[in-house]
């Protein structure tokens, strides 16, 4: 495994080296200075705790500012070719499509303007897209204005499939209520789930075709297992073989639920002092961004840096890229802060690719690219 990444690290580096001459499918110009400059600003910071370290590299992008402007860097996954497709809410662009070099191959899509969630799913041979778009997005002089949220199904290269809009049409919410989508999840028979995290905080469950089935949860829900906040991620736990369940992220409780395919609750885990986002499953690890903490002393706001990552062998944690490292007593995971140096704002997803690298998206983080962790 370590001459596999030492060969794709040279690699790497050489293909950075190159300067592109022209577009192709849209992609950005980048020119010597922009490449020497991401070249110069790799750095040799080490984060991570045990088993899971990895070198930090800032400007693994090599994007253009002008061409391809970001806002936040919501969400990441990997197709079948290796390509890493990335979904932000800038209103010039939504999807930008990467190789694992960093090099921008392609980029689409502006219908997108709150740009959130972003879910890959093979069907019958072919990835597919799952767009969820929150409702949020920037307007003029720079303010956040509300339009409806909406979760698109979408080829790789931006054919709608379909929509499915908000579920005070098909009579499922209130005159009134918010619908403002943050992630899906495709069960095993194809179904839908989709984690109304900004709204009410709700799962709804639609089959392959759109159709509703059945919601649950919600932040007025008086069943504290049943009850969520900001149920900000929802995706499939396949590492217990022959029974799949729907991990919730119940970002302002500080923890992930767990539920069976049909809703009903079975665990919840704990993570205190980590408002955790998606969870996204490799092997028999869980990954996760943690958009924010507290500090030890004193208090921040939702503004202040104050994220990591962190990661999970089964239900406990083992690393915390950019945090403390974890620490148990008596089997109860005590609180994660983040390290002083800030190497990492507010993480908000985690894309792996084969070699166990991580590629970082982050929310207000400076309209910064995805960073790249490299396992070391």
């Amino acid at each position: 495994m370590s001459s596999r990444r030492n060969f794709i690290k040279k690699t790497g580096l050489a293909g950075a080296a190159l300067t592109a001459t022209s577009s192709v499918f849209g992609a950005a110009i980048i020119t010597k200075k922009e490449i020497s400059t991401h070249l110069l600003n790799e750095t040799d910071t080490i984060l991570g705790h045990g088993d899971y370290k990895y070198k930090l590299t800032k400007n693994w992008a090599q994007i253009s500012a002008t061409r391809t402007p970001l806002l936040n860097c919501h969400e990441m996954v990997m197709d079948r070719k290796g390509r890493l497709i990335m979904i932000g809410d800038h209103p010039q662009n939504n999807i930008l499509i990467f190789d694992k070099s960093g090099k921008l191959l392609d980029f689409w899509g502006t219908a997108y303007q709150g740009g959130h969630g972003l879910t890959l799913h093979d069907e019958g041979g072919e990835d597919m897209l799952y767009i969820t778009d929150s409702g949020w997005a920037l307007g003029k002089n720079n303010k956040m204005v509300k339009h409806n949220g909406r979760v698109a199904k979408t080829t790789v290269e931006g054919k709608v499939i379909f929509d499915i809009g908000h579920p005070q049409t098909i009579g499922v919410y209130k005159l009134g209520e918010d619908f403002c989508p943050t992630e899906t999840a495709i069960g095993p028979n194809g179904d839908i789930y989709v984690a109304d995290g900004y709204g009410q905080s709700r799962i709804i469950q639609y089959d392959a075709t759109g159709r509703y089935i059945r919601h649950w949860g919600g932040s007025d829900n008086p069943d504290p297992n049943y009850n969520l906040s900001s149920a900000h991620g929802v995706a499939i736990d396949y590492r217990e073989k022959g029974n799949p369940m729907i991990a919730v992220t119940s970002r302002s409780q500080e923890c992930f639920k767990y539920f069976t395919l049909d809703g009903k609750y079975i665990k919840t885990i704990e993570m205190p002092n980590m408002q955790v986002c998606r969870a996204v499953f490799d092997d028999n690890n869980l990954y996760a961004g943690v958009c924010w903490s507290q500090p030890k002393v004193g208090k921040t706001n939702w503004k202040d840096h104050t994220g990591f990552v962190t990661i999970m062998e089964g239900d406990q944690v083992v690393s915390n890229p950019g945090g403390t490292k974890p620490e148990y007593i008596d089997g109860v995971l005590q609180k994660s802060f983040q390290i002083e140096e800030k190497p990492i704002l507010h993480g908000h997803d985690v894309c792996i690719d084969e070699d166990k690298n991580l590629y970082i998206c982050q929310w207000n983080a400076n309209h910064s690219a995805p960073y790249k962790l490299e396992r070391v």
